[in-house]
């Protein structure tokens, strides 16, 4: 299991990835879009913004995303921690837990990179996104 930071840019992310993996010597990053996975849901001008990227730093991975389209972007809580496992039951046990006293933004569920995907934004207010990884 990997706990991971997860940043949130303002329509930049692709640039602040290829940024970054210069800065690290890092190969440039495969990018998924919105428009590749939500294309009929997606307005045109969003279509190629950043739905996720990721840089290997270390040995650790920084998560990289575009904010969703239409919400509201403000610096200083443009990240989130992933909890990446492959002990879906793990993740079930931290999901559930976090989400007494918090909110939930998407109940685990089944994506196309994911057996197990959702978010909640704890009671301290801290927003998990926790993904299967097999």
């Amino acid at each position: 299991m990997a706990l991971y930071p997860y940043l949130f840019f303002n329509g930049n992310a692709r640039e602040a990835a290829l940024f970054y993996a210069q800065v690290f010597g890092a190969p440039e990053p495969q990018i998924l879009t919105y428009g590749s996975v939500h294309a009929d849901e997606i307005p045109a001008e969003a279509k190629d913004l950043v739905m996720h990227t990721y840089i290997e730093i270390g040995g650790s991975k920084l998560m990289i995303s575009d904010d969703y389209p239409g919400s509201p972007y403000q610096q200083g809580n443009n990240f989130t921690l992933a909890y990446v496992s492959s002990d879906e039951a793990a993740i079930q046990s931290a999901f559930e837990k976090l989400k007494d006293g918090g909110t939930v933004e998407l109940e685990l569920q089944e994506m196309p990179w994911s057996k197990a995907y959702g978010i909640v934004t704890d009671k301290f207010n801290i927003k998990w996104q926790f993904s299967h990884e097999a």
